[in-house]
Parts: C-alpha cells; sequence; structure tokens
C-alpha cells in the first residue's frame, strides 16, 4: 500500500522533495507493487513458486554456484529475507549448499536438477504475466523510455 501522494505540513530546514517527486514517487511504488502482485498471483494460481524464487533460480542459472553475500548482493536483497528463502528453496530441492572450496567455514549455493527444471518451467508462465502487467499496456516506445528513466533508480542509493 503506498501513502506517499502527499506530503504533511512540515517546518524545518531539511531537503524536501518536490510535489511532482512525491507523485512520481508514488506512482512508482505503485506501479511496482501491482506489478509483482499480479506476477506472484499468476504464477501462484499456475502452482508455481513466486518471483522471489525466480530470481535465485535465473542469478544461479547465469552466474553458477555463488556465496550467499555474492548472491545478496546480486540480487540487491537483505540478508536475512534471503536467508529465509534460501533455506525453502534447499528444503524444496530446487537449490543445494555445498562447503565453499576457498573457506571452510562458508557454504556455496547451486541449482540442482529440479531448479534448473523449476526455473524453465516458471519462465512461460512468468512471461505471460509480466506482458500483461507492462507489456500489453504501454506501447514499444513508452517503456523504452520508462527503462531510460528507471536506469538511474536501478542503482543503490549512496547514503
Amino acid at each position: 500500500m503506498v501513502l506517499h501522494a502527499f506530503a504533511p505540513k512540515e517546518t524545518g530546514t531539511r531537503a524536501k522533495p518536490a510535489a511532482t517527486t512525491l507523485l512520481a514517487w508514488t506512482r512508482l511504488l505503485r506501479a511496482a507493487d501491482l506489478a509483482s502482485q499480479h506476477c506472484a498471483n499468476t504464477l501462484r494460481c499456475a502452482g508455481l513458486p513466486p518471483p522471489e524464487w525466480y530470481e535465485v533460480l535465473l542469478t544461479l542459472e547465469r552466474v553458477g554456484p555463488q556465496r550467499p553475500r555474492d548472491l545478496q548482493t546480486a540480487l540487491a536483497t537483505e540478508q536475512y529475507a534471503l536467508s529465509r528463502l534460501l533455506d525453502r528453496m534447499v528444503k524444496a530441492g530446487l537449490v543445494q549448499r555445498s562447503p565453499c572450496p576457498d573457506d571452510g567455514r562458508g557454504h556455496t549455493l547451486d541449482l540442482t536438477e529440479a531448479g534448473r527444471a523449476m526455473r524453465a518451467a516458471m519462465w512461460p508462465v512468468y512471461a505471460e504475466a509480466i506482458e500483461a502487467a507492462l507489456g500489453a499496456r504501454v506501447d514499444d516506445e513508452s517503456r523504452a523510455a520508462l527503462a531510460g528513466l528507471l536506469a538511474p533508480l536501478a542503482e543503490r542509493v549512496d547514503a
């Protein structure tokens, strides 16, 4: 739920976002929430895991075995959330943990054959959901413009 459309009246010297910044922020969050919910619901109705699982499976498929911290960086997710997600994926037999050859205390994560099969099974359904949420609703030119506008926002903000 997004409730940032209007800023409360405040006094003080902190920088305040312009009205257009707040409007863009609200629409960005709402669009992301609705698209994510649509994709998650579509996958769930097909009896498939949520999009977060797909992102882990795809990343491991593309780059190979990863240490959890490297996977965390690649996915831009919080450690605690990723840890719980990975526990569920290991339990489901989609990801396996192996001792790290460079560090006896750590481990690496890799796809199992079941994980590869699940990623392949998820993609057609996920692709259709993405198309319905974005592709079918916005023309090619606008999608290209949107991708360009979002590019700088897809990088971490330095504190």
